[in-house]
């Protein structure tokens, strides 16, 4: 379904879960609901400054988040107050499950950042995901999570990666 106006001003609770525990909580705006992807608008919810050495992200900030709910992996626009593009940060996650009230996204510890330019793309967190013992517990959801990460690598790399927002 597509969101109408009265879905564009819908607020969702955005519910970021890792390891069985929720790890993030935060409103997020409605924008779209196609039935496969859903996208959502947040002002930063981090609360303090997090500099990653690439990229800060602060208060002011403003991420634009697309969701599937038949991907392993969640795309999430990063903009500045002023609405400077700073970049995009991956989130290799379990497919989306979206309520009436919540979006609901289980985190698999891999992450990939690409630079507003495209020129930065970097995988991340791959220690965090070799100690979470997916591989062990969740085989299948291990193979899913890395076949996703290699697939959004490769998108990142190439101009083709803005079509997936489009």
């Amino acid at each position: 379904m597509s969101a109408n106006s009265d879905d564009a001003e819908r607020l969702v609770d955005v519910v970021l879960v890792k390891r069985g525990r929720t790890k993030l909580r935060y409103p997020a705006e409605l924008l779209q609901d196609d039935g496969t992807r859903i996208v959502v608008r947040a002002p930063f919810a981090g609360g303090a400054v997090r500099d990653f050495g690439f990229v800060r992200f602060e208060p002011g900030d403003v991420f634009t988040e697309y969701y599937w709910r038949d991907r392993w992996y969640a795309v999430m626009e990063v903009r500045d107050p002023a609405g400077a593009l700073k970049g995009w940060y991956c989130d290799i996650a379990r497919p989306a499950v979206l309520t009436a009230a919540e979006l609901v996204v289980e985190d698999l510890d891999l992450d990939l950042w690409r630079s507003a330019d495209g020129t930065d793309v970097r995988r991340l967190d791959e220690d965090e995901f070799a100690e979470s013992g997916l591989t062990r517990t969740d085989p299948r959801a291990a193979a899913a999570a890395v076949a996703a990460l290699d697939e959004l690598e490769a998108l990142a790399r190439t101009e083709r990666f803005t079509a997936l927002l489009a």
